[in-house]
């Protein structure tokens, strides 16, 4: 991609009044010589995985190693008990209200796929695949999206992903889970700004005030396992990009520019010792309960570094 900054492309949008993810478009269509009409029925595709990895997790599955799921079914489940009058009060009300219970949900349902060993779409990456397309298809439903406007709104997620990881890194063994869960909430936010009518600006806010949101976020899975914490952490993520679409929407800008927040970020990922980067060696891995869960999966004595002895 030719932009080496949000605040570019951004520019660039805005001055020939297309969406970004019209011009990520048009410049991936130049740069791989390949036509328009092809990446359009190629995210088409990636549009239909989502669909199909909601639909799977939102039933209810568990992981091949049994630490998780369920909770997808869970959440969508409670979520439509609010909703239904007459419900018995035997069962708490839940308090975030609609579209929020439903991004959850879909966060969630998308990452138990992919810790089942299920198809999905690594975006950005396969231990945050559940935040993009939660926001995506809660928000697509709830301003009534075209799916043209959806596979739009996704180019524009893949435009704020690709100078983030052209500024910084994507990757959690680098940078933490901010780089993960944090730039797919950054992406997510963007796409979900776009899909709500917002300028190309207001898009770039989204992204700064999600990825904030997230800055130092560590990568500490349980047992080295794309599971605990990582699938709560793609709803907590979900509900982060909701919370910076709607303040971008109503004005409020981010007073550090996006490209600085990503910027920053790489930086603060650097700094992370080795035992936050997805070495399962710090965190919540090395609390008493990770190291039993890796003992009890993968054998051995749980040394006090969280590492398994023997």
């Amino acid at each position: 991609m030719p932009y080496v900054s949000l605040a570019e492309l951004a520019a660039v949008a805005a001055e020939r009044g297309l969406t970004i993810g019209a011009v990520v478009r048009e410049d991936e269509a130049a740069a791989t010589e390949t036509p328009e009409a092809e990446l359009n029925a190629r995210m088409a595709r990636n549009l239909q995985v989502m669909r199909e990895a909601v639909a799977r997790g939102r039933a209810g599955l568990r992981s091949r190693s049994g630490l998780t799921g369920g909770d997808a079914r869970k959440m969508a489940e409670a979520g439509a008990a609010a909703g239904e009058p007459g419900t018995s009060t035997s069962r708490p009300r839940l308090v975030g209200g609609e579209p929020l219970d439903t991004a959850i949900a879909l966060a969630l349902a998308v990452s138990e796929v992919n810790a089942a060993m299920g198809r999905i779409v690594a975006a950005p990456t396969a231990g945050s695949a559940g935040v993009i397309p939660a926001v995506i298809l809660t928000v697509g439903e709830r301003v009534g999206a075209t799916d043209e406007q959806l596979i739009d709104a996704l180019f524009t997620a893949g435009g704020v992903g690709q100078v983030i990881a052209a500024k910084a890194t994507l990757s959690g063994a680098e940078g933490g889970c901010q780089a993960e869960c944090g730039s797919a909430g950054a992406m997510a936010a963007a796409a979900a700004v776009q899909l709500a009518g917002g300028t190309p600006g207001q898009c770039l806010d989204a992204a700064a005030i999600a990825l904030k949101g997230s800055l130092g976020l560590v990568c500490d899975p349980v047992a080295g396992l794309v599971e605990v914490p990582c699938i709560k952490r793609n709803g907590l993520s979900a509900a982060v990009a909701l919370a910076a679409a709607d303040m971008a929407l109503a004005g409020i800008r981010s007073v550090i520019p996006a490209d600085e927040v990503i910027a920053a970020m790489g930086e603060v990922g650097r700094a992370l010792p080795a035992s936050l980067r997805e070495t399962s060696q710090g965190g919540l891995a090395a609390t008493p309960t990770g190291k039993r869960l890796a003992a009890r999966l993968f054998g051995g004595t749980p040394g006090a570094d969280g590492t398994r002895q023997g």
